[in-house]
């Protein structure tokens, strides 16, 4: 285990690298993937197997979110063979389809197609 990971109530598929200073949460991760330092993966997401998360990746799961009260969690996918770039933020609730590509810096704020490509914001 690379020191300062923070990996709970987690299922990490064999195979797949966790850089350090990342937190995994109540999320899937797949085998082979490869997960560099400071990700932020939450409760709602399900990585599919050799996927790429660049670092300073963030993935949220509540559209609207509070201090206080009550709050839905909505759930995102990321399937097989996806490469998501550096410093990227993927909003809750969409699928990022096999073998696409995010550029970095990207935020992702709907769901990409099956080999599609999302660089930058592209808003709803």
């Amino acid at each position: 285990m690379i020191p300062h990971q923070n990996i709970y109530n987690s299922e990490v598929g064999e195979g797949t690298k966790v850089g350090c200073y990342t937190e995994i949460g109540n999320a899937k991760v797949g085998k082979n993937c490869k997960i560099q330092a400071f990700v932020f993966i939450c409760e709602g997401v399900t990585i599919e197997d050799e996927v790429f998360i660049g670092p300073h990746t963030c993935f949220t799961n509540d559209l609207y979110p509070k201090a206080t009260g009550e709050w839905q969690c909505r759930e995102t996918l990321v399937k097989k063979g996806a490469s998501i770039g550096a410093n990227c933020t993927i909003l809750c609730g969409v699928t990022i389809g096999e073998g696409a590509i995010i550029g970095c810096g990207s935020v992702v704020t709907k769901d990409v197609p099956n080999n599609g490509k999302w660089i930058g914001v592209k808003l709803c």
